[in-house]
């Protein structure tokens, strides 16, 4: 996933459209490489971070009281399987 993607979740019974933005680096003749840090907004206010660990496995949300653990565990899950659908898209046959 090298760009934003919009996500919403039900919290509160209420819908909050996130806009996930994956942080990337540019990697000198080469394309760009995903740091394993992915921004969270909502209607453009910082809610955020869920980083990664180098296999995209292990997961820590640094946001202060913006989501639960849940909701940050259900975003996780949803860059995870994005993140893996895309590497599947790219392979070569």
């Amino acid at each position: 996933m090298t760009g934003a993607i919009n996500y919403t979740i039900v919290k509160d019974n209420q819908e909050h459209k996130i806009t996930i933005t994956p942080v990337t680096q540019q990697i000198p003749g080469s394309n760009l490489y995903t740091t394993g840090v992915f921004k969270l907004t909502e209607n453009g206010v910082s809610i955020g971070d869920i980083v990664f660990d180098d296999n995209m496995r292990q997961w820590e949300y640094t946001g202060m009281g913006d989501l639960t653990h849940q909701d940050a565990a259900e975003i996780a899950d949803f860059i995870q399987i994005k993140n893996a659908s895309d590497a599947n898209d790219n392979e070569v046959v």
